[in-house]
């Protein structure tokens, strides 16, 4: 029997992104899938353009508010049923077959609890997307990485990453789940908001002892930067507090302490390159995080895995990217 599987888009203001992305989505659903949009309050004609366009393709569930990226999920799965979740980005366009050989790998992994396929970019469908590339690392300063893009070096796709690869995180612009480890898990940390929540969900399921993969085999092309652009100082500001906060939800309170000392000196450079370059917006953004990191650690009592830190990558992404000359995935040696 076909499992159940609901591929959930979280929108707000975002019809434009509707009217291009949800047809594709419509066209290749050769997994059954059921449709789901959460309506995250928005006030453009989102809402009105699915009920007049896609009232029996799509499940829509309205929310009254924005309630971010993290809650925005949380409240709207409440209200759908299916054994897999495949969150989809809003700007994400899916091609031919792309849902089979998740939900397969899936079905003969019970091991795995969450993948993700290769994220191309839509702009340059040669490349990489920025954001999950063929899967997700962090190195053990707490800096996240990816087969195929480090930092902003993003890289052809020349199908040097096409195996199935186990992966410390997937992408947010597609993220397939088990619903019942998501719901086991509490779903997103609602403080979050937008930004690392998938991470920090990633690495509490490997704290549960399952895995994570990308399955190459599946393709999706996303547009990227369609919530926030990657320079927005809002968007400096939740990286480096979620960052902080899923640190110190993850590492041992000994092992925090040191990364939050290296990472304090890498901000001071940072504020001073801001600085110098006129960007005070983003200085701002950097003292507000650590200020609302401090505020909302005395609401967490972390329950440690120490097995999890194994996984990360043991030695600086920073020094192996800017000192190093290593730009690629390739070029990194786990161990």
């Amino acid at each position: 029997m076909m499992p159940l599987v609901s591929v959930v888009i979280l929108n707000w203001n975002g019809v434009s992104l509707l009217q291009e992305f949800i047809p594709i989505l419509v066209k290749y659903n050769s997994c059954n899938y059921q449709i789901c949009v959460i309506d995250n309050g928005s006030t453009d004609e989102s809402v009105k353009w699915l009920q007049d366009n896609y009232p029996d393709d799509v499940k829509l569930i309205i929310l009254n508010e924005n309630y971010g990226f993290a809650k925005g999920y949380n409240v709207g799965l409440k209200q759908i049923d299916a054994d897999y979740y495949i969150l989809l980005n809003s700007d994400v366009a899916v091609s031919e077959n792309w849902c089979e050989p998740l939900i397969e790998f899936l079905d003969n992994h019970s091991e795995y609890a969450a993948l993700q396929p290769k994220i191309l970019s839509l702009r340059n469908p040669e490349y990489f997307e920025y954001a999950g590339a063929a899967g997700g690392y962090l190195d053990k300063w707490g800096y996240p990485f990816c087969r195929g893009r480090i930092f902003n070096t993003i890289e052809k796709d020349e199908g040097q990453y096409d195996d199935i690869a186990d992966i410390f995180w997937a992408s947010g612009a597609c993220f397939v789940i088990r619903s019942t480890i998501f719901n086991k898990l509490g779903g997103f940390d609602e403080n979050f908001f937008a930004h690392m929540e998938e991470i920090d969900l990633c690495w509490r399921i490997k704290n549960l002892g399952y895995k994570l993969a990308c399955v190459p085999q599946s393709k999706i092309y996303h547009l990227g930067g369609a919530s926030l652009q990657y320079n927005d100082p809002r968007k400096l500001f939740l990286n480096i507090r979620n960052n902080y906060l899923m640190l110190y939800k993850n590492l041992p309170s000994s092992i925090f302490k040191k990364v939050y000392r290296v990472r304090h000196l890498i901000e001071y450079l940072m504020i001073l390159f801001y600085f110098v370059t006129g960007h005070f917006s983003n200085i701002k953004s950097i003292s507000q995080a650590h200020k609302d990191f401090n505020k909302l650690k005395k609401y967490y009592n972390p329950d440690i895995n120490p097995q999890t830190i194994k996984y990360l990558y043991p030695k600086s992404i920073l020094i192996d990217y800017f000192l190093k000359n290593k730009k690629k995935f390739s070029n990194i040696k786990f161990f």
